[in-house]
C-alpha cells in the first residue's frame, strides 16, 4: 500500500501562485508514476498534470501547460505541483494519485491511478 498526503491548497486571488505538495509512503517502490487532478463542484474530476518516477518525464493536460509545473523530490519521496497565473477557474480540489506502471497513453486517465490522497482545496478569487 502507498499512502499519499497532500497539503499547500488555499485561497489566492487571480494570477496568483501555489506550490501543492504530495508526500508519498508506505511502498513506494511500487510507484511508476504521480499525477494530480482536480474536481470542481459538479464536474468530473480531471487530468492536471503527471510525472514518471523513473526518467522525470512529465505530462500535462493542456489548460495548465505553461502555468503549472510538476516535480518531484526522490529523497522525500514527494511530488510538487506548482502553480502559476492561476485563474478562477483553477478552483477545484486537488488530488495526488500514484499508479503502478501503466501504458502512457493512459497516463491522464483516473481510473488507471492505484492510490489517491484525501485531496487539498484550492480556491481562486476574481
Amino acid at each position: 500500500q502507498v499512502q499519499l498526503v497532500e497539503s499547500g491548497g488555499g485561497l489566492v486571488q487571480a494570477g496568483g501562485s501555489l506550490r501543492l505538495s504530495c508526500a508519498a509512503s508506505g511502498r513506494t517502490l511500487s510507484i511508476y508514476v504521480m499525477g494530480w487532478f482536480r474536481q470542481a463542484p459538479g464536474k468530473e474530476r480531471e487530468f492536471v498534470a503527471a510525472i514518471r518516477w523513473f526518467d522525470s518525464r512529465t505530462y500535462y493536460a493542456d489548460a495548465v501547460k505553461s502555468r503549472f509545473t510538476i516535480s518531484k523530490d526522490n529523497a522525500k519521496n514527494t511530488v510538487y505541483l506548482q502553480t502559476t497565473s492561476l485563474k478562477a477557474e483553477d478552483t477545484a480540489v486537488y488530488y495526488c494519485a500514484a499508479a503502478k506502471p501503466m501504458a502512457v497513453g493512459y497516463i491522464a486517465t483516473s481510473g488507471e491511478y492505484d492510490y489517491w490522497g484525501q485531496g487539498t482545496q484550492v480556491t481562486v478569487s476574481s
